[in-house]
C-alpha cells in the first residue's frame, strides 16, 4: 500500500503552488472510497493559504465521500507534519486511530489521530 500512495502522491506533487516556502506537500485520503488528493496552495496573504490536508477533507466532504481509513502526506522538501489547524480539521470529520502517514519518500513516521492531537475538541 505505501508504494503505491507514494507513486500517487509523486504525480501530484508538481500541482502544489507553493512559490513562497517551496515546500510541496501533498495529502491522500485512503480507504474505502480509493484516494482523494489535495496539495497545499500557498497566497501572498499567508492566512489565506491552504493546506494539502485540509484541501482533501474539503475535496472529500464536496464529492460525498467518507470511508477513510488514513491519511498519506507526502513532500519531496521535507517531513510535513500537519499544523494545528489541519489536525483539528481532521479530527473533525475521523476518529482517534485514524492513521496518519507522514513521508518525504526516505523516512516515514506513522501516528493516530489521538496521537497528534491529544485531548481534542470535538462534539462526537
Amino acid at each position: 500500500m505505501f508504494e503505491k500512495l507514494l507513486k500517487e502522491a509523486k504525480r501530484y506533487v508538481e500541482r502544489s503552488y507553493s512559490p513562497y516556502s517551496r515546500f510541496r506537500v501533498v495529502a491522500l485520503l485512503f480507504g474505502k472510497n480509493g484516494t482523494v488528493a489535495g496539495v497545499n496552495v500557498e497566497n501572498a496573504s499567508y492566512g489565506l493559504t491552504i493546506c494539502a490536508e485540509r484541501c482533501a477533507v474539503f475535496r472529500a466532504v464536496a464529492e460525498g465521500k467518507k470511508d477513510f481509513k488514513g491519511i498519506f502526506i507526502y513532500s519531496p522538501d521535507g517531513m510535513p507534519y500537519p499544523c494545528g489547524a489541519c489536525r483539528q480539521v481532521l479530527r473533525e470529520f475521523f476518529p482517534e486511530n485514524f492513521e496518519v502517514i507522514v513521508t518525504n519518500g526516505e523516512n516515514t513516521t506513522t501516528f493516530t489521530l489521538g496521537e497528534l492531537l491529544p485531548h481534542t475538541f470535538t462534539l462526537k
